[in-house]
């Protein structure tokens, strides 16, 4: 059967032009790709069109919109994962109108199609004194253990993304002072984070437990399994979980001590653009939530406005002995 265009162009999008020209990293690549999936999923059961005979001519706005509607309704995705979706789809037709001109307005049309508003969520966070109850409670006297709460230690120190953590090598730890970690987030982009004193010295005694303080081990997984592989952000939400339940803290994500750890600077008044930089956020608005959420921060604030403005009028209401009759008659029979 003759290949579609539709086929020949998702097939160079997301295999060329993402990985080559863009450069995006492979879990991007993967969540366009999933987007693709399903759309194709959608065609076939609601137009009855089968994935190779899907065409770009057929892919109009209305069926991108008709798409989102479906991903709401019948799959229960959330707005953001709607979103999400809708980006991939905006990826795919700005790459497509440069290839193909003549499918211009039609790419435009889709492009046209708006992100949907969603209620600014609360931020769900762990108090410091919880998480220095979450660090104690591997049992060091086992190697495990050790290694446990040298990369849970890591993981809030760092603000890091669980997939961040995943990533690392030794080569991306320096224990020299000042001791700095180099995170590799999202768009491949890098940044290095300063290692507090007590981190450093939990990761020199791990790395020299774990024999990884030699030159041959720097490409070397920082955390790894008992095969040697690096741990799957899936087996760092395990090990989270395991000692949160442990603890009586209820299951915490690793976001959610990214989330302790932002909080944590934003209490200490850390200019806002420093904790952008240190959590690899792409825009200041995103860090910015923080502050918001940070009631007790609104608190001192409102302490230190000058309420001298309102008359105290308490005692005049204490002697007005007409006032305090009827107020009193109005419990009587």
């Amino acid at each position: 059967m003759r290949p579609t265009d539709f086929s020949y162009y998702l097939s160079d999008f997301l295999t060329g032009y993402l990985a080559g020209q863009r450069n995006l990293s492979s879990n991007t690549i993967k969540s366009y790709r999933d987007a693709f999936v399903l759309l194709l999923e959608f065609i076939a059961e609601t137009r009855q069109i089968s994935p190779e005979k899907v065409g770009i001519a057929k892919i109009d706005k209305l069926m991108i919109e008709s798409f989102l509607s479906w991903l709401e309704k019948t799959k229960c995705n959330s707005i953001a994962t709607r979103n999400q979706r809708l980006a991939a789809m905006h990826a795919f037709f700005r790459y497509l109108q440069s290839q193909k001109p003549e499918y211009m307005f039609q790419s435009q049309t889709i492009l046209s199609i708006p992100f949907k508003k969603k209620p600014q969520k609360v931020i769900d966070y762990i108090s410091e004194e919880r998480v220095k109850q979450l660090l104690a409670t591997p049992d060091i006297s086992s190697a495990k253990g050790r290694r446990d709460q040298a990369l849970l230690s890591t993981l809030y120190d760092t603000g890091a993304r669980v997939q961040e953590l995943a990533d690392l090598t030794v080569r991306d730890v320096r224990l020299e002072s000042p001791a700095v970690m180099t995170l590799t987030g999202k768009g491949r982009k890098t940044r290095h984070i300063p290692i507090m004193s007590k981190t450093a010295k939990l990761l020199s005694s791990y790395l020299c437990e774990q024999k990884l303080a030699t030159p041959d081990k720097q490409g070397h997984p920082l955390f790894f399994n008992r095969r040697g592989d690096k741990l799957t952000r899936q087996g760092v939400t395990y090990i989270l979980k395991k000692y949160s339940g442990m603890c009586n803290l209820g299951e915490i994500s690793p976001h959610r001590l990214r989330h302790a750890k932002a909080m944590a600077l934003t209490q200490a008044d850390i200019n806002p653009i420093f904790i952008r930089d240190f959590l690899g956020h792409a825009d200041l608005k995103t860090t910015e939530i923080y502050s918001k959420t940070n009631t007790e921060m609104k608190r001192k604030a409102l302490e230190k406005m000058n309420n001298s403005i309102v008359p105290d009028a308490t005692n005049g209401w204490n002697n007005d002995e007409g006032l305090l009759g009827w107020l009193n008659s109005l419990g009587r029979d």
